[in-house]
């Protein structure tokens, strides 16, 4: 599973004895490669029950899961299992190891030889943002919540996984720690772009992180899509009320300028330019830093889509309050 992966489930459900609703039912949606795609919802939605079926820590008992295509219930679950990187709440470590040996005890279950491991270490701890030199002979016990959670990212991504399952893993961070760990974790994901499920209660941490977002409520697929559809054309009250999709603040820190654009506008000085995936905040304080009635948007070398302005952005906030959809240009 070296690389990208994309992952498809094809009505997924777990159905437990005596249980007076399944705990996922009938969930169909598709998770593209390379990805990041949050998992939200209210407790007991199934989230966590549905991303331990992509590695079979749960067995569904129905549906499909299919991991570039193939069936991923007909695999061997142990074998399946060493090629999905996974990362907890708690990192899960083994005191009595130190970093390195840790990070490296993934990749040696895999089957992974000596040769290929020399230097995997060093690498992914100098990926994860914990020099070397510092961090390899430590144990868990003297490292900070996040350099834990740093560690445990490094185990999962020891034998290059194509998948990473990540089951609320900065839930138990303090604030500050835990918007470190986002922007470290949108960090590695640049340069490694693997397919990560990541399942959240904290529906900022959702848009903040997500390509896509998959919303559940009692077991079931409410809707899926982007941060920006799901602020913009919310299917229902519940989405609308989970995501914020009425908050004029949330509404401003995620949605992109393209929405609220004009045709025309006067007064926009040369070089007042700011591009259509900006957001709505974003273009406020370039206006208010240019001193200027309108910017022009559009993207580096291509013309002009239209004019963004303080007029345009507070149309477009009217229409958040009187619950009129959105239209993404």
């Amino acid at each position: 599973m070296d690389g990208v992966a994309k992952i498809a489930f094809r009505d997924v459900s777990k159905h437990y004895p005596q249980a007076p609703r399944a705990a996922v039912d009938a969930v169909t949606f598709d998770v593209r490669g390379g990805t990041i795609c949050m998992i939200v919802g209210t407790s007991g939605s199934g989230k966590t029950t549905l991303m331990r079926m992509v590695n079979r820590l749960i067995e569904p008992t129905s549906g499909e899961i299919l991991i570039d295509g193939r069936n991923a219930l007909q695999e061997d679950p142990i074998a399946l299992r060493r090629r999905i990187g996974y990362v907890i709440q708690q990192a899960g470590l083994f005191p009595h190891m130190t970093v390195a040996e840790n990070v490296r005890v993934t990749a040696e279950v895999a089957g992974w030889s000596r040769e290929r491991l020399a230097g995997r270490v060093e690498e992914l701890l100098t990926l994860v943002g914990l020099p070397p030199e510092e961090y390899l002979g430590r144990y868990p016990r003297q490292l900070s919540g996040g350099e834990q959670q740093r560690v445990g990212i490094a185990r999962a991504l020891a034998a290059d996984p194509g998948i990473l399952l990540m089951d609320e893993p900065f839930g138990a961070l303090d604030a500050i720690t835990r918007g470190r760990m986002q922007q470290e974790l949108l960090r590695i994901q640049r340069g490694v772009q693997k397919t990560i499920l990541f399942v959240t209660h904290d529906v900022d941490e959702a848009l903040h992180l997500g390509d896509e977002i998959a919303v559940l409520s009692e077991g079931r697929l409410v809707q899926s899509g982007s941060p920006v559809e799901l602020l913009a054309r919310p299917v229902n009250d519940f989405v609308r009320r989970l995501v914020g999709g009425d908050n004029v603040v949330r509404q401003l820190e995620y949605l992109p300028v393209s929405v609220a654009l004009d045709a025309e506008a006067a007064g926009a000085p040369p070089g007042a330019r700011i591009a259509p995936e900006a957001t709505l905040l974003d273009a406020i304080l370039t206006l208010l830093d240019a001193g200027a009635p309108a910017l022009v948007v559009q993207r580096d070398g291509a013309g002009p889509v239209g004019y963004v302005t303080f007029r345009s952005i507070n149309r477009q906030l009217a229409r958040v309050r009187r619950g009129e959809p959105v239209v993404v240009a």
